[in-house]
């Protein structure tokens, strides 16, 4: 009979341990998520990553997909003030917007649909990549649907808090006075969910890339809370970390596209308190060269 010495027994041990080891890495890179880099950034949402990567427009462009080469070019209409009245507007505009403010306190008093048509419409003259304009507006009024978004919000928001954020991110959030209870996405008569899509389609059905569709829609959000603001009226910025999937089946969005960004609007409540917050001055933020 033939037997392992201790020595033997321990070195076999080793080579079972460390084959074990390579394999979990060779899974790990096949997935290309390793282990660290999860464990590294728990805040990430899977459902806003970006999909206009390399392949995919290799695979668009397999399939000969339309492209629009014979657009009319018109001359260009244009206003020049004054220089004294350019700075007069840049000024009150500067000042309009410097008080616009994240409200977690909204009214549930309605708001005249025509003037969220038209601030949609002005976030949809954002300027987009090759101009796919890559946007979806859902715009939420019925209360049960409201109510099963926030159902499914807060759901994912306790474990955003409890666990995915991090004590970091917690504690940074603390002086905001905010938490994973959104009253606001009862009561504010309108929802504004912001969807990015990853790809459109041409007219003879076949896929179309959407060219820097995030940068894109997130130029277009911004265009619209300045629209909002000019109208008087108030909402918060929240962009549902893990709900995007589950919002975008319930809201029956197809899945080219991605939820970015959720907007409870409205007017603001009676007893409405913001954080007493400062903004970086001019000198902090513009460097001229």
């Amino acid at each position: 009979m033939f037997f392992l010495t201790p020595v033997l027994v321990a070195v076999v041990c080793i080579l079972i341990v460390w084959i074990f080891k390579n394999a979990d890495r060779s899974i790990e890179r096949r997935n290309g998520e390793p282990r660290a880099r999860a464990e590294a950034r728990p805040w990430v949402d899977e459902d806003l990553k970006d999909s206009t990567e390399l392949h995919q427009v290799e695979e668009d462009e397999d399939e000969c997909q339309e492209s629009e080469e014979n657009v009319e070019h018109i001359p260009f209409s244009h206003t020049r003030y004054p220089e004294k009245e350019m700075v007069k507007r840049s000024q009150e505009f500067y000042e309009l917007l410097n008080k616009r403010r994240s409200v977690r306190f909204i009214s549930d008093e309605e708001v005249p649909m025509e003037v969220i048509d038209n601030v949609i419409k002005a976030a949809g003259t954002a300027p987009s990549g090759a101009h796919t304009e890559p946007w979806t507006f859902v715009v939420v009024k019925d209360p049960d649907m409201k109510h099963k978004i926030r159902e499914i919000i807060e759901e994912e928001e306790e474990i955003n808090y409890m666990k995915r954020m991090g004590h970091r991110w917690v504690t940074d959030l603390k002086k905001l006075r905010t938490n994973w209870i959104k009253e606001y996405l009862d009561t504010a008569p309108v929802l504004i969910l912001i969807f990015k899509q990853i790809y459109g389609f041409a007219a003879n059905g076949k896929r179309k890339v959407h060219y820097y569709n995030e940068i894109s829609v997130s130029i277009s959000c911004g265009i619209l809370l300045a629209a909002l603001h000019n109208a008087g009226l108030v909402t918060v910025t929240t962009t549902p970390l893990n709900c995007g999937p589950r919002l975008r089946v319930l809201l029956h969005r197809p899945t080219n596209e991605k939820l970015l960004v959720l907007l409870p609007v409205g007017y603001p409540s009676k007893e409405a308190m913001v954080p007493d917050l400062k903004r970086k001055p001019l000198d902090q933020i513009m460097v001229t060269v």
